[in-house]
């Protein structure tokens, strides 16, 4: 039976990795992203279909779970790095209080948002995968705090949505080069000790995550819930 899998900034880096490997498996794949010219050409290349979606909007998540009847697949891959609104006669407080709103609405209530317009529709045996990120653990600032908090919450999510037999999950990448997440910030240097802080000696990539996504969602994996799972070449450990 073909599977409904909807990935939510699914236009371009992770988000695209992951929705190219469910449609290579044959997945009715959507893809949802904020830049209409982004979506619409990821969507032709993928053979997937592309909805313009502003995930922090509740209006746009509304009517965005409007065509779901069923979903089998829900991965929030939606977020980043958040980008606050300049404001030259904003105070110190308030241009922290500005940044921190910004990552929270990208990163946390934009897959709290969606899941809950979408969670009545996962069908039985389906799942919902969130990305989250090492800056959860360590230097994250009010980016890593908002992964943090997703990671929380899908734990709680993972409990109630386990009776109907639908798994809740966190990745959590390191450092993934291959995309656009530093926006040209990345120097050699940087990345070379983001590199070095590995046992695999690599940057991870964004199939990485894609293969690790698709087997939360795969039979192998029906008795893992309530996890994040950390995919960093062991940059950040755990036992």
């Amino acid at each position: 039976m073909t599977r409904t899998v909807l990935v939510t900034g699914g236009s371009r880096g992770i988000g695209r990795a992951v929705a190219e490997r469910f449609a290579a498996d044959g997945a009715s794949v959507v893809i949802t992203g904020r830049r209409a010219e982004l979506v619409e050409a990821a969507a032709k290349e993928l053979g997937a279909t592309g909805v313009v979606c502003d995930a922090t909007d509740p209006r746009a998540v509304e009517d965005l779970a409007a065509g779901f009847d069923t979903l089998d697949v829900l991965v929030n891959a939606a977020g980043g790095l958040g980008q606050a609104q300049p404001d030259p006669a904003a105070t110190e407080l308030e241009s922290v209080l500005a940044q921190w709103r910004a990552d929270l609405d990208g990163n946390l209530l934009s897959a709290v948002l969606t899941t809950t317009a979408l969670k009545s529709v996962l069908a039985p045996g389906g799942t919902a995968v969130a990305v989250g990120s090492i800056g959860a653990e360590r230097r994250g600032g009010s980016y890593g705090a908002a992964k943090a908090a997703l990671a929380a919450w899908y734990a709680i999510l993972s409990a109630e949505l386990g009776p109907r037999g639908v798994t809740a999950n966190v990745v959590s990448p390191g450092y993934i080069a291959d995309t656009d997440f530093f926006r040209g910030a990345m120097t050699d240097a940087r990345e070379q000790a983001l590199i070095a802080e590995t046992h695999t000696k690599r940057a991870g990539t964004p199939r990485d995550i894609a293969e690790t996504v698709f087997f939360l969602a795969s039979d192998g994996a029906r008795h893992i819930t309530g996890q994040t799972l950390h995919v960093n070449g062991g940059a950040f450990t755990t036992r």
